[in-house]
Formats: structure tokens, sequence, C-alpha cells
């Protein structure tokens, strides 16, 4: 599977879309990829959000991999994160704390899809 390059910066709205595209193709470690890039390119201001959702992102990775323990760490860390920001991304970040290492890995990427702003 290729790789998002390392100087991809995208705009808020090009990251969602992309971030949305490669959780809809059940590649969230992908999708941490774009929000990775976005969190270097963006404001001060909104770095932590895109860290956060970056975070979440790799959550739904170790979940795939069966790394519960691991996911559970970076829900916590990402949810935080997604939350201290607010407004639209509240609800990612309640989605991403309501998520057991035992939720199936499709339902749990589903889940953060559902609630991430378009």
């Amino acid at each position: 599977m290729p790789r998002v390059p390392d100087d991809y910066a995208p705009t808020t709205e090009q990251a969602l879309a992309d971030g949305r595209r490669f959780l809809e193709e059940g590649l969230p470690f992908n999708a941490h990829e774009v929000f990775e890039g976005r969190w270097k390119c963006a404001p001060e201001e909104e770095r932590e959000l895109w860290q956060g959702l970056a975070q979440i992102c790799v959550g739904l990775t170790h979940l795939q991999r069966g790394n519960g323990r691991g996911a559970m760490t970076l829900f916590s860390r990402g949810a935080a994160k997604a939350q201290s920001y607010g407004g639209a991304y509240d609800p990612v970040g309640k989605a991403a704390s309501s998520l057991t290492q035992d939720t199936d890995p499709a339902e749990a990427i589903a889940l953060i899809l559902d609630k991430l702003p378009t």
C-alpha cells in the first residue's frame, strides 16, 4: 500500500476528505498519516486537534492488529485532544472514548468515520 508522501501539507478540507477516504477503505494508518501531515502544517492553535485525530487513527490500527491495550491508550490520548478542541470534533472524541479493546475494528472505524466532520 503506498504511503502518504512526507511532504504532504493539506488544507483542513483536504485532510478531512483524504482522511475520510482512507477510513472508508479500512485504512486507518493512512488516515493517521494524513492527519499527521495536517498537524505539521496547521496553525499552532489547531495542532493538538490534528495530533489527536492522528492518535485515534493509530488506535484504530492497533485495534485492527489485535493490540487492544495499545488501542485504548491511543484512543484516550486522542479523544482528550479532540474534545479539548471542541466544536464539531467533540463527537469524535466522545466516540473514541466509547471504544473498548473488544470493539470490532470495522465497527470502530465506522463509528469514528460517522462522527468525523465533512
